[in-house]
């Protein structure tokens, strides 16, 4: 090849392969920058969580201001778009810390969220990385500055310090639980706020219908001579795992029963069933693929990395947790065997698996799978009140089978 068709040759190749990389780097910088996908609002009694979603991760910074009360949040790097114009509709009028909320072009290159207050505020602001079918995420969860006597929040914020305790005593409750004082249950209606749990063909989501049906079994227990109930939440709010485990503790709970809605990935699958910790494995893969998607609850909702309680890692280590599992497996066969009367069973016994709601070592603990949400049919069951309060009747009667005290719990 002649000398001058060799150059013009190479300076062709230098030139595509330069032009090449350009459009290489236009696009990686197009890429980088973050696009706001989504805005979410979760207002509750306890906090208020505001979820910002991304196509990439957020650069922010954060400050409050006075007269009138407001948090602001720079997010840099991103440009006003339709999602973020529309958060000043997305605020509840009956919202107790949040009054309004709007956004604007700061500057060329920052987005000024400022969120007017109705009361002084402690908010805990974090990221979050992409899981699930969510993408990256900061996150706003305002908490009240001032303290309340509110158990609940005391938990929580001792959960986002780092400092729940990771060996919390029992409260002690004198008497024998049935005779000499209530039975006091906690119910644990799963998932919740930025967690919708599984949700079924027509969109019903799980977090919903456990709370309703959790909110049945209360009234029906309460209505009981010899027994209390209580809720870990009594809202559309995200609580994590360990603080739910560590509530029950300090209400001296006797039972603690984790409601959910099972789902899986074909529509066949039905029935209800029964869960219990295991020390040793899941007794079956269903049980283990199970365990690992509900303790998933907390990526999903929503923690921060350091606010992590390290008690539940340690449980299993206590030697009382051998006995408490014994008598959470006579719970749940209890459980499971009125079930069975309402609904076809999807295992004729109670499975155990590693999960984490279930680790306090002294309190006897079962998950129940009320349905399959996944399922067409069992979806209409479970939106069904009166499945609804049919299934709170049937957890009652295996509670009370667990005693074997049934006459001590009559009405009156």
């Amino acid at each position: 090849m002649p000398d001058k068709t060799l150059k013009l040759s190479r300076r062709r190749l230098v030139g595509a392969a330069a032009a090449t990389w350009l459009l290489a780097v236009s696009r990686v910088g197009f890429a980088a920058v973050p696009q706001i996908v989504a805005l979410r609002i979760w207002p509750s009694s306890t906090y208020t969580r505001v979820t910002l979603e991304s196509s990439s991760p957020l650069k922010y910074k954060q400050f409050t201001l006075a007269s009138p009360d407001r948090l602001v949040i720079d997010l840099e790097g991103v440009e006003l778009n339709a999602t973020l114009q529309g958060i000043g509709t997305l605020i509840n009028g009956g919202d107790p810390f949040v009054k309004s909320a709007r956004a604007a072009q700061f500057s060329p290159d920052t987005v000024r969220l400022v969120l007017e207050l109705k009361t002084e505020i402690a908010p805990q602001v974090f990221t979050l990385n992409p899981v699930a079918e969510f993408r990256d995420r900061l996150v706003v969860d305002l908490y009240p500055a001032k303290p309340q006597d509110d158990p609940l929040l005391a938990l929580l914020q001792d959960y986002n310090r780092g400092k729940l305790d990771e060996r919390p005593q029992l409260k002690p409750q004198p008497g024998k639980a049935g005779v000499d004082r209530p039975v006091t249950i906690v119910l644990d209606p799963g998932h919740g706020g930025e967690d919708p749990g599984a949700v079924g063909p027509s969109g019903v989501r799980e977090k919903d219908v456990v709370l309703r049906i959790a909110r049945e079994l209360r009234q029906l227990i309460n209505s009981q001579r010899n027994m209390r109930a209580h809720l870990t939440r009594d809202e559309d709010v995200f609580i994590p795992l360990g603080v739910r485990v560590a509530k029950a503790r300090k209400l001296g709970a006797d039972l603690f029963i984790s409601i959910h809605a099972d789902a899986f990935t074909t529509p066949t699958a039905r029935g209800s069933s029964v869960f219990a910790l295991s020390e040793k494995g899941a007794t079956s893969t269903a049980a283990r693929f199970l365990a690992k998607t509900q303790n998933d609850a907390d990526l999903i909702g929503g923690v921060r990395i350091g606010g992590k309680d390290k008690y539940l890692a340690h449980t299993l280590l206590d030697l009382t947790q051998t006995a408490t599992i014994n008598d959470s497996l006579k719970l749940g066969k209890a459980v499971l065997g009125h079930m069975g009367n309402l609904n076809t069973l999807h295992k004729p016994r109670v499975e155990q698996a590693g999960f984490a709601v279930l680790k306090a070592p002294d309190i006897p603990s079962i998950l129940v799978e009320t349905a399959f949400i996944s399922n067409p049919e069992e979806e209409k069951k479970l939106v069904d009140p009166a499945f609804q309060r049919r299934m709170a009747e049937s957890l009652l009667a295996g509670i009370k089978g667990y005693f074997g005290q049934s006459t001590l719990y009559a009405q009156g």
